[in-house]
This record gives C-alpha cells, sequence and structure tokens, in this order.
C-alpha cells in the first residue's frame, strides 16, 4: 500500500456523504493528508506574501486565474523563483514544501491561503501533480464540481498511476452526478475506480465508491460486494447512512449485517 493511502486513513477525514445528505461538500481523500515540515526554517516568506494585488487576486484563483501575466507579476514570480533557488535544494523539493503547506492550510479550512500556496507549488514545478489536485480539491470544498474535475485531470495527465487521485476524481464525478443526474459522469467515475482498484486493490475508498456507483445503477447485489470488500479491507471506512439505505433497497445476500 502507498504512502498516501497510509497517510489518508490514518487521518480518517474522508467524510463524503451519498445522495445529497450534505447541504455543503465535504472533505475528500486527500484533504487532511500530512505535511513534510523538515525545511520550515528555509520558507522564502517576504516572496510569498509580497505578490501584487488586485480586485480579482489571481493568487487566490487556481493555476493563477490561467490568464495572461502583467509586468509587475512577471517580476514577482523572478524574484520568488530566485528566492527558492536560494533556500532550496531545488525547485522540485520547494514545490512539494509549498504543497504540504497548502494541504495544511486547506485541511484548517483556509481555501484561498491554501490555493495561493498551491499556485506557488505549480510555479515551481507544472509536472507534479500536487497542485493540480491540491486546487481540485479546493474547488470541491467551493461546490464548483467541473473546475474541480478539470483539475484533477490534469493531475492525471502528469501522474496516470496515482490511486487515491482517481478515486477523489471519481468521487467529485459521482458528487456531480448527484445534482446533475448526468448518467456520463457515473459511467466515468467507473471507468477511474476500475483503474484505480487495479492500482491499489486494497484502497478501501475506491470499495465504497464502486459500490456507490452499483448502487445508482440499481445493481445492488454487486453494491453489496464492494460494501463488504470495505468492511474486510477497513472497517473504519464503512459508511453507516449508506449502509442503511442500501439495506433498504436490498437485504445483506450474505447476511452479516441485519436490519432492525
Amino acid at each position: 500500500m502507498s504512502k498516501r493511502i497510509k497517510m489518508t486513513r490514518f487521518v480518517g477525514l474522508l467524510v463524503l456523504l451519498p445522495f445529497g445528505l450534505l447541504a455543503q461538500p465535504a472533505q475528500l481523500a486527500s484533504t487532511g493528508r500530512k505535511a513534510d515540515t523538515g525545511r520550515a526554517s528555509t520558507v522564502p516568506m517576504v516572496s510569498t506574501v509580497a505578490s501584487p494585488a488586485t480586485a480579482a487576486d489571481p493568487m487566490v484563483l487556481p493555476l493563477f486565474g490561467e490568464r495572461s501575466k502583467t509586468a509587475e507579476q512577471i517580476g514577482w514570480e523572478v524574484r520568488f523563483l530566485n528566492d527558492c533557488d536560494q533556500n532550496f535544494n531545488n525547485r522540485q523539493e520547494a514545490s512539494q514544501f509549498f504543497a504540504s503547506r497548502a494541504w495544511e492550510y486547506l485541511a484548517e479550512g483556509q481555501l484561498d491561503t491554501a490555493t495561493h500556496r498551491f499556485n506557488l507549488a505549480w510555479l515551481l514545478n507544472e509536472r507534479s501533480s500536487e497542485p493540480y489536485w491540491g486546487l481540485g480539491v479546493v474547488s470541491y470544498q467551493r461546490n464548483l464540481l467541473p473546475e474541480a474535475i478539470r483539475l484533477m485531470k490534469k493531475g492525471l495527465d502528469v501522474a496516470d498511476s496515482n490511486a487515491v487521485l482517481m478515486t477523489d476524481l471519481a468521487s467529485v464525478q459521482i458528487k456531480h452526478f448527484q445534482e446533475q443526474q448526468d448518467s456520463t459522469m457515473l459511467d466515468e467515475a467507473a471507468t477511474w475506480l476500475q483503474k484505480s482498484v487495479t492500482l491499489e486493490p486494497n484502497y478501501a475508498t475506491t470499495h465504497l465508491r464502486l459500490s456507490w456507483v452499483h448502487y445508482y445503477r440499481g445493481d445492488y447485489p454487486r453494491a453489496w460486494e464492494y460494501l463488504h470488500n470495505v468492511r474486510k479491507l477497513d472497517l473504519a471506512a464503512m459508511d453507516v447512512t449508506y449502509l442503511n439505505l442500501l439495506m433498504t433497497r436490498l437485504p445483506d445476500p450474505q447476511g452479516f449485517f441485519k436490519g432492525n
């Protein structure tokens, strides 16, 4: 099992509930991941807070708003990159540092600051999946589901074997299906989940999401099969609300869970 999955399971923040039970978007598997604090003393803090401020500050828009940059912004980026070159061994290390800080802010609900840090991580290394993934989670927390899906797909473009990212993406697509009843979203989520479970067969959350997919398709026996996989892999990952709902559709074929 990968290091990321171990951290995700330890934090236990995957609480996205199905079937529209939450008024606000919940946290995805990646939201509460722990940071690497190994280089806390080397952060070039002046550069991170001295960015140009505007009415629509690009620093708090994903990927700086993906817009043309002003001369002032370009000058700031050059200074920031130079600072990082002096304080880190390489830009990949610097990118990981700022991504780690961003995950911390995200876990605290400081979405603008998290976006700022993920943007810095992306500026340092566009080939890292972390900034795209993190910005996707931020967009999900803001209930901007199409944007979250787009950004997470960008992350998979550079990390096409990241099983947890695939499961997060599929989770957002399932949420989008819940809201829009777009079957193509459910089908695409199923494709990502099948690939994820092939890469990481012991990751319980993927099995839970596959159970949801089959529930929505009306295939309750298959939904039960995947839910029992969750029980066997990680009982803490069980979703009691979903379990009770599935039991109203079909009693547990294995007889493990009993109704009232």
